[in-house]
């Protein structure tokens, strides 16, 4: 059994350590000769394998030497004398190996973008890392490529300094003062002017007295002049008037009106308005007082009612009015002289037949208010936020805003004195009376 034993279960040797370690330098010396082997496995059976040439490797390497010693006479790179003696070492361990083919001066003289990964043990990176601490790398610095975040950059800081220079005119919220004001419909607001700068040419008239043989354009201003005079004894609301007006144009330029019938429109024309705008409207009896009963209330009434089916009821258009009460607002803390001025020049503007045919209601609304601030000397003439709100440039403005100041030069001489007597009493502020802006119609020819 012993024997047995001894047979199958062979004694264990002693010294494992020793054992161990007699295998690994059995290990390394195999590995030490992988190349031999591989050179002699060259042929099985009379056939080749790989073929693997050290000395293709060699070439290789002394290409990227010499890569390497040309950058580091241009540039003066410490680390690539540590990788020329590994080489050196690497060479001497090897033993004597076959000549190098020398790469061409073409490959060496032409420069290639390429990054050279240097592979060392820790220590050698630790005493490369010192090395380029303590010695700065000495030659041309490296060339300063302009990125896009550099560009943007350089225009940003730019910017800025044109900024520092002229700063732009901030846009004024003058409607969040209204905001606790439900009337005012502050979050509405500006999509109800939109709409209504969409809506304007809807109901806007264009010229229509080619079409009218027994009127002219006179004669429809010495109607609206005399509304002007009606307008106020009954003490209407701006938008009455504005409105009467509209209804009057659009009727006009759908219906051929005799001369005796002229004045009938613009009667009727103001009670629909008033039914329209006014919470107490004057009753028919009352026109026909100051018509000096030149119409009986049958005939008011019955010219109403063909005025309505023509214009097919259709009443909720963007007047001036509806344009000048936004603007006014717009130019901040405009004051009474401001707002009497601005209506003032607008009523002009509308009782003249070729502004209304010519202008749409909202640039003659905006055109009231530059040339009101040009003869009051506002500075400046048109802000940021007028622009903003309105939708008009000065130059856009410049021609309506030029006739309009025409007007008021001529208002004070013109037969037609309704509006001019109207804004020169004290409740008006006097406007009328103002200087008009000569420097302006001078400087705009």
């Amino acid at each position: 059994m012993e024997d047995v034993r001894a047979m199958v279960l062979p004694q264990q040797p002693r010294g494992n350590d020793k054992v161990k370690n007699e295998a690994q330098r059995r290990n390394r010396r195999v590995l030490g000769d992988i190349g031999n082997n591989l050179e002699a496995a060259h042929l099985v059976e009379g056939k080749p394998l790989v073929h693997i040439s050290r000395p293709m490797t060699r070439s290789f390497h002394a290409q990227l030497l010499a890569k390497a010693q040309a950058k580091a006479e241009k540039n003066g790179n410490p680390v690539l004398p540590v990788l020329e003696d590994r080489a050196a070492a690497l060479n001497r361990k090897r033993g004597p190996a076959k000549k190098a083919a020398v790469a061409p001066k073409k490959a060496i003289e032409k420069p290639i973008s390429e990054t050279l990964v240097v592979i060392s043990s820790d220590d050698e990176e630790e005493k490369d890392k010192q090395v380029n601490r303590c010695k700065p790398v000495e030659g041309p610095s490296r060339k300063e490529v302009k990125t896009l975040t550099s560009i943007l950059t350089a225009r940003s800081k730019a910017m800025a300094c044109e900024v520092d220079i002229k700063p732009k005119e901030k846009i004024v919220d003058f409607d969040s003062a209204d905001v606790s004001d439900e009337l005012a419909v502050v979050e509405y607001i500006d999509d109800l002017y939109q709409f209504y700068k969409l809506t304007e040419d809807d109901s806007r008239v264009h010229d229509y007295m080619e079409s009218q043989p027994d009127i002219n354009p006179k004669m429809r201003s010495i109607l609206i002049d005399w509304l002007v005079e009606v307008h106020r004894k009954f003490e209407l609301m701006p938008e009455t008037f504005y409105l009467t007006v509209n209804i009057i144009d659009r009727y006009l330029s759908m219906k051929i009106v005799s001369r005796r019938e002229l004045q009938l429109v613009g009667i009727s024309s103001m009670v629909i308005a008033s039914k329209y705008e006014e919470i107490w409207a004057p009753q028919v009896n009352d026109f026909v007082c100051l018509s000096d009963y030149a119409y009986t209330g049958d005939q008011i009434l019955l010219m109403e009612k063909a005025i309505l089916g023509k214009l097919e009821w259709y009443l909720t258009v963007p007047t001036p009015y509806v344009f000048l009460s936004r603007y006014i607002k717009a130019s901040v803390s405009p004051g009474e002289e401001v707002k009497n001025m601005v209506f003032f020049l607008a009523e002009l503007g509308i009782m003249h037949y070729p502004t209304t045919v010519r202008y749409s209601p909202s640039l003659i609304a905006a055109a009231a208010v530059y040339a009101a601030r040009c003869t009051l000397n506002k500075a400046p003439l048109w802000t940021e936020t007028l622009k903003h709100h309105t939708g008009y440039s000065e130059e856009q403005l410049r021609d309506c805003a030029k006739l309009l100041v025409g007007f008021h030069l001529n208002a004070a001489e013109s037969n037609l004195q309704a509006v001019y007597r109207k804004f020169s009493k004290p409740e008006h502020v006097a406007v009328a009376r103002i200087p008009p802006a000569k420097s302006f119609l001078s400087s705009s020819s």
